[in-house]
């Protein structure tokens, strides 16, 4: 028989055994559990490349990154961008790939892209990422179908309309041009995007909802200019980030515009009209189709697509007169041939609509220096039914991306596209809304309401700019594309009287 300490010892060892065991088994049992997963990961992503042969060609990249992070690489060129390009290159025009969590099919064909823009609501219909969707929100005109699509647009016409462009928005253009060009003078240097997007977001603003943004020191601007900046950056909500910052302004716009929304209900008549007052009596209307997160929502997508895009537009069009002494010679040249208009004050700048019309070669600087700019450098649609294209099929459900730059840089029909030519466009007729070969304010049933609010502004501007100014540049200018476009170093100017 065996003695008790020799047995008791003997136990402890089995059971000191069993123990190292059981903790030699945890992290293996871990490490097989999360090699499992990853596996079943990546045949499933591997098997959602496979399972439609007819798809375009392309690839998924990573498991859960797909190719996003090549996407958003930053490119200092104004031809395509790399990451489009070396897909163009390998794939051809029709090609797949992964952003963002999201597998999509992507349009560089100008004909599968107007064909995706012209053919809403019958084979496609609008879509956007999701992080997209948490900023403009969730009930915003983008996402909104068929007759409530149609009906909020009709209510937008109602500001943005060719009436209300010449009866009302030419006037306050002009105005809020000339103050801040004057304001311009004081300072020893200006940088540009800032400048007139504050200058337009004032404009609008005060149509929109009454605010004067100036009054308030910029603050619910500067809510917008981090929603742009986030808009397009890599979609990480995590404090430092400008994804991050985005929410957060959007956050105090809503804020601001549900407190604006319920103190206006409780308040009596109001003396004047702004588009909120016709937003809230939408609501009231019995059976309206409009709700209250739809009303706010339509707010603030207007306050923030109305004046960034232009700014940005600008922008690249006073850097690109900058470098080009002949471009900027004949604008202005254009611009005091209207101000000789018979009978018109010297010193007046003020432009009628039809003198407005008349800039030719304006137009021409502006739809260029758009072209180049591509400041909607993509958009998103989502089929519903099977689309055939070429020798593809493009299943039910799929999300497609078209890239306008694609069609903007087409030397097949722009020569030398990537370089600055104004003149171009007097052999080329002017879009007046979206085309195949010109896509900067979209096309189809969602074109831009306000397009032609947009080159009004742009037009206007340049008018009072290179009547009484000229301008020299100080520092940036460096275009780079995120792939949206920005100026990371501004461009700063210093704006001096004509002599």
């Amino acid at each position: 028989m065996k003695d008790s300490k020799y047995v008791l010892s003997e136990h402890r060892l089995i059971s000191k055994i069993g123990m190292d065991m059981d903790y030699l088994a945890a992290p293996v049992f871990v490490t097989l559990a999360l090699a499992t997963l990853l596996l079943r990961l990546v045949l499933r992503w591997r098997v959602g490349e496979l399972c439609h042969p007819r798809l375009p060609p392309g690839s998924r990249g990573l498991p859960l990154f797909g190719e996003t992070l090549e996407f958003f690489t930053a490119s200092p060129t104004l031809e395509l961008l790399p990451f489009f390009k070396r897909r163009l290159e390998r794939y051809g025009p029709i090609f797949r790939t992964s952003l963002v969590g999201e597998d999509l099919i992507v349009s560089l064909d100008p004909e599968l892209s107007t064909r995706v823009l012209q053919e809403e609501e019958r084979a496609f219909q609008i879509w956007y990422p999701p992080s997209f969707m948490r900023v403009l929100g969730a009930d915003s005109i983008i996402a909104a179908l068929g007759p409530l699509h149609r009906h909020i647009r009709a209510l937008m016409l109602r500001l943005f309309g060719p009436e209300s462009l010449r009866l009302v928005l030419l006037p306050d253009v002009q105005r809020s041009a000339r103050a801040e060009l004057r304001s311009w003078l004081r300072l020893p240097d200006v940088e540009v995007r800032a400048a007139t997007s504050r200058m337009i977001f004032g404009v609008t603003a005060k149509k929109l909802i009454s605010h004067d943004d100036a009054a308030s020191e910029g603050s619910l601007w500067k809510c917008f200019d981090a929603c742009t900046s986030g808009l397009l950056a890599f979609p990480l909500c995590v404090p430092g980030t400008a994804f991050y910052r985005c929410m957060q302004g959007r956050r105090r716009v809503m804020k601001m515009l549900k407190e604006q929304l319920g103190a206006r209900r409780n308040e009596p008549e109001r003396e004047g009209v702004d588009f909120f007052d016709l937003v809230i009596h939408e609501l009231d209307k019995p059976e309206s189709e409009l709700n209250e997160n739809m009303a706010l929502d339509l707010l603030f997508l207007m306050l923030f697509a109305s004046h960034e895009t232009t700014s940005i537009g600008l922008t690249v069009i006073l850097k690109f007169l900058t470098d080009n002494p002949k471009a900027l010679q004949e604008l202005t040249e254009e611009h005091e041939n209207v101000q000789k208009r018979a009978g018109a004050d010297p010193d007046s700048d003020e432009i009628t609509w039809e003198e407005y019309k008349s800039m030719k070669f304006t137009s021409h600087v502006i739809h260029e220096a758009l072209r180049l700019a591509n400041i909607a450098p993509v958009v998103f649609r989502k089929t519903i039914q099977d689309v055939q294209i070429n020798d593809y099929t493009i299943p039910q459900g799929s999300k497609v991306m078209i890239c306008s730059s694609a069609a903007h840089l087409n030397p097949k029909v722009y020569e030398n596209p990537s370089v600055f030519n104004p003149w171009r466009w007097k052999d080329i007729l002017e879009p007046v809304g979206g085309s195949k070969n010109f896509m900067a304010f979209g096309g189809g049933l969602r074109l831009c309401v306000g397009a032609d609010f947009a080159k009004l502004q742009m037009a206007i501007f340049l008018h009072c700019l290179v009547i009484k100014y000229r301008w020299e540049a100080i520092s940036g200018g460096t275009m780079m594309f995120y792939p949206g476009l920005r100026f990371p170093d501004g461009f700063h100017i210093k704006l001096l009287p004509k002599d």
